[in-house]
């Protein structure tokens, strides 16, 4: 697969888990924050510069990177119940055609908002530092939005994860090492 899609509600580890894909594999990780946080250096989230630059981006991140033959790993939080969300991710990955697999990762809310103060995130996401704002944020998108997927549910989320191969991973009790080598194998027998 030339593009493997992670998803999953915020601090659930796609980031992590992407980050030990990349390293036991030939996928490069391109996640959601590379952008967020390049941009917040200028512009407020959620304003139309903001909007417009960081979807731009990541939009030609995964044409060049699909136009160069590079496997890439790339992390996303979707509503599953949000056309806007399935939309924009089935625009990121029309480049890659065929060639694109998803896994979602799940884990409780108690788990979440432990990973959400680790280091690890903290160094990443500079955005996420004021941990106060960030664990009422995942708290908030928790109780707003279903962000994992539903078996049999007719949503635009599952419409748009049905066209892949769709794997759910939870990792709760997994490290990232151990998730990583789930996926992999996963894909490998694909």
């Amino acid at each position: 697969m030339s593009l493997l899609l992670i998803l999953g509600p915020p601090a659930v580890g796609k980031m992590t888990v992407g980050r030990a894909v990349a390293a036991r594999s030939s996928y490069r990780l391109f996640h959601n924050h590379h952008t967020i946080e390049m941009l917040l250096d200028v512009f407020d989230y959620g304003t139309p510069p903001f909007n417009t630059l960081n979807k731009e981006v990541r939009r030609r991140v995964m044409e060049e990177a699909a136009e160069a033959g590079t496997d890439l790993v790339f992390t996303f939080v979707m509503g599953m119940d949000d056309q806007g969300d399935a939309d924009y991710l089935a625009e990121l990955a029309r480049p890659f055609g065929d060639d694109v697999a998803l896994v979602e990762l799940v884990a409780d809310l108690d788990t979440r908002l432990v990973r959400n103060r680790t280091e690890h995130r903290l160094a990443e996401k500079k955005s996420k530092r004021d941990v106060e704002w960030s664990d009422n944020n995942v708290r908030e998108l928790e109780a707003g939005h279903r962000m994992t997927s539903e078996p049999g549910r007719d949503a635009p989320g599952e419409r748009l994860l049905g066209g892949w191969p769709h794997l759910v991973v939870d990792n709760t009790d997994l490290s990232a090492d151990e998730t990583a080598d789930r996926i992999l194998a996963w894909l490998a027998d694909l």
